[in-house]
C-alpha cells in the first residue's frame, strides 16, 4: 500500500519511485516522496547522486548537504508543490574564488526562481488558448501575480524581439483603437489610443488568417512611419498591399515607407460614410418638415432602419413602408436620392466581376461632387481626394481591413478579461500572444 513518503509500504522515504517519476513528468529529478494535506500535493525530490567537480577550478568537492527549495508546479486537481533536496558542495581549494556552490537544473526550475520551468509553458498556452489571466492563473497556482508574471513576462519578450515573425506578409492593415475610454486617464495610465499593424496576407486558398504584427501608441502618421522604417528593407519590399481606414495620417506614412504597395480604402468606412451622408440629409429634412427629431410616428423615422438594407435584400412588406414614408415625409426627394447614391455606393462592392465594381465606383468619384445635395457632393468630394485608394479595392482581389477589426475584437474581449491594464508594454505584450503576433515554439502551442 502506498504511504505519505514511500511508494510501498516498509519503503524507505529516500527510496526514489520510478511509476512517481512518470506521473510527475520531470526529467533528471527522482521522486522521493509524495503527500497530500490542507488541499495541496507536495511532491519531494531530488537528483541522482553525481561526483561533482568545482565549476571553478574543477577540483572534486565533498559534499555540504542540501537544502530544501519549494517550488510551485503545474497544478492538477489541487495546487502542487515541489519540494526540492538541493544538493550543496564546497570547494576544497583553498586558493579557489568559490567556497561553496549549489547544483542546478535547467529543466526543473531557473537559478533564483520559485516556479517550475514547465509552469511558464503551462501558463502561456492558457493565456493564448483558454482566455486565461494572470491573476487567475497566480490563484491557481496560489502565488502573487507578479510572481508568475516575472517568469513569463522575459519569454514573450524573446518571442516578440524576434524579426522572423514579420516574414512572409504581403498584405498590411492598419486600425486605431482606444486604450483608455476616460482622457483624465490618459496622463497616468498612458496615451489613451494605439495603433495596430495586422498581417492580412491570404493562403493558398484565398483565405485570410489575421495576426496581430505590433502595437505602437498614438493615432498618428508618424507612429505608423517610425515603425515602417523600423523594419527591415525586406520587409517593406514584400508588403504589395496595404489596406487602411480614412485618415490621413496613415495614408501619408504609407506613401512615404511603403511607395510601392497598393493602398486599399477599407470598404466597410466607404459604405459608412455614404450611410452617414444619408443620415444627415434624412435628419435634415426631418427638422424642416416636422420642427423637431424623429419620434416613432414619423414617416422618415420609420424607415431609419431600412434605408440601410440592401435595396436587394428588402420585402415586400419593407418596400411598401419605404415607399409609402418617403411620399408623406420627403417633399424635395432628398432622401430619396440620398438613398439611392447610398445604395450605388454599396452596389460597386456587390458587383459580380470587379472591373464592373470599379467601372460602378468610377462613376460615384465623378458625379457625386457635382449633386446638388450638399451632402453628397461632399461625400464626393472625400472619394474624389482618395480616388486611388478607393479604387485599389477593385484590383487587389477585394482586400480590406475586416481582418484588422477582428484582432481589434479580440483586443477587446482579453482586455475586458482582464479587467483592463495599467502597464503598456504588459498590454502590449499580451495583446501579441493572444492575437497570434507571437511565433510559438511547440512547447508553447
Amino acid at each position: 500500500m502506498p504511504n505519505a513518503t514511500g511508494c510501498a509500504a516498509g519503503a524507505p522515504a529516500s527510496d526514489p519511485c520510478p511509476r512517481c517519476e512518470v506521473l510527475l513528468g520531470l526529467d533528471g529529478v527522482q521522486v522521493v516522496g509524495v503527500e497530500r494535506d490542507d488541499g495541496r500535493l507536495r511532491v519531494t525530490v531530488q537528483t541522482p547522486w553525481t561526483l561533482m567537480g568545482c565549476p571553478d577550478c574543477g577540483v572534486v568537492a565533498p559534499s555540504r548537504g542540501r537544502r530544501t527549495r519549494v517550488l510551485h508546479d503545474v497544478p492538477g486537481t489541487v495546487p502542487v508543490e515541489i519540494v526540492w533536496r538541493q544538493r550543496r558542495w564546497a570547494c576544497p581549494d583553498a586558493g579557489c574564488p568559490r567556497r561553496t556552490f549549489s547544483e542546478q537544473v535547467p529543466t526543473l526550475v531557473t537559478a533564483r526562481g520559485s516556479i517550475t520551468t514547465r509552469v511558464i509553458s503551462w501558463a502561456i498556452r492558457q493565456l493564448r488558448a483558454e482566455h486565461a489571466t494572470i491573476g487567475g492563473l497566480a490563484r491557481q497556482l496560489r502565488v502573487a501575480w507578479w510572481t508568475l508574471w516575472r517568469v513569463v513576462k522575459p519569454r514573450l519578450e524573446d518571442l516578440a524581439a524576434d524579426e522572423s515573425r514579420f516574414a512572409g506578409v504581403g498584405t498590411l492593415g492598419v486600425d486605431e483603437h482606444v486604450w483608455h475610454h476616460t482622457p483624465h486617464k490618459t496622463s497616468t495610465k498612458g496615451p489613451a489610443m494605439f495603433t495596430g499593424m495586422v498581417d492580412l496576407t491570404r493562403d493558398q486558398d484565398g483565405r485570410v488568417h489575421a495576426r496581430l504584427l505590433d502595437l505602437v501608441p498614438g493615432r498618428t502618421g508618424k507612429a505608423y512611419a517610425t515603425w515602417l522604417t523600423d523594419r527591415t528593407a525586406a520587409f517593406r519590399s514584400g508588403v504589395k498591399v496595404a489596406t487602411l481606414d480614412p485618415y490621413r495620417g496613415y495614408a501619408n506614412a504609407l506613401r512615404d515607407e511603403l511607395s510601392e504597395a497598393v493602398p486599399v480604402l477599407d470598404a466597410f468606412h466607404v459604405v459608412k460614410l455614404a450611410a452617414q451622408a444619408m443620415d444627415e440629409i434624412r435628419r435634415r429634412v426631418q427638422q424642416a418638415t416636422l420642427g423637431h427629431r424623429g419620434r416613432a410616428g414619423d414617416p422618415l423615422y420609420r424607415i431609419r432602419n431600412i434605408l440601410h438594407r440592401a435595396a436587394g435584400e428588402l420585402t415586400e412588406r419593407q418596400w411598401a413602408r419605404l415607399l409609402d414614408c418617403l411620399e408623406r415625409g420627403d417633399p424635395g426627394d432628398e432622401v430619396l436620392l440620398a438613398w439611392q447614391c447610398y445604395q450605388q455606393v454599396r452596389s460597386a462592392y456587390a458587383a459580380v466581376t470587379p472591373a464592373a465594381g470599379r467601372a460602378i465606383a468610377e462613376h460615384v468619384v465623378a458625379s457625386f461632387a457635382s449633386c446638388p445635395i450638399t451632402e453628397i457632393a461632399r461625400l464626393g468630394r472625400t472619394l474624389r481626394q482618395w480616388k486611388n485608394t478607393y479604387l485599389g479595392y477593385f484590383t487587389t482581389g477585394g482586400a480590406n481591413n475586416g481582418g484588422t477589426e477582428a484582432i481589434n475584437g479580440i483586443i477587446e474581449l482579453h482586455r475586458r478579461i482582464a479587467r483592463g491594464y495599467r502597464n503598456p508594454d504588459n498590454y502590449r505584450l499580451r495583446m501579441l500572444l493572444v492575437a497570434g503576433g507571437l511565433l510559438l515554439p511547440p512547447d508553447l502551442r
